[in-house]
């Protein structure tokens, strides 16, 4: 794979570093008072370089955030929120999958016979969607 550049802010690379040592500190710690009193001092950590406006400064700061980071990750693996997508890995992602709209036009008439004034608004909606889709009004 050829080499890409990462196409990402420098704001948004500390937002990452940030939020990273904060599930890093839920993670290493249990008690719920000594997580908020680090969390904390992270804060003002972070905080106190705000302000810095030499951009080989924050380059430099970032780069010995990412290097503490690097040195203080837990063992234990992070905390995994139950819908989230990707590498997390979450076991409630996509758990409900909500049909498509071209299901319907498979019900039976008996079936559609329950709700009459949805299927009237929706054959409505079909019919102007398909007249605009011939007049090239779509997107």
């Amino acid at each position: 794979m050829p080499f890409a550049p990462e196409l990402r802010t420098h704001s948004q690379k500390v937002c990452t570093l940030y939020k990273k040592a904060m599930r890093n500190i839920e993670a290493y710690y249990v008690a719920r008072n000594v997580v908020r009193y680090h969390q904390v001092i992270l804060r003002a950590e972070f905080d106190k370089n705000r302000n810095v406006s030499d951009a080989k400064e924050r380059r430099r700061l970032l780069w010995v955030g990412e290097h503490e980071m690097f040195l203080k990750a837990t063992p234990l693996p992070p905390c995994k929120f139950a819908h989230s997508v990707g590498e997390a890995g979450g076991v409630a992602f996509e758990r409900v999958v909500t049909p498509p709209d071209w299901v319907l036009d498979y019900w039976h008439p008996l079936e559609k016979a329950h709700f009459p004034e949805y299927f009237k608004k929706r054959e409505a909606r079909k019919c102007e969607y398909i007249q605009k889709w011939h007049l090239g009004q779509l997107y």
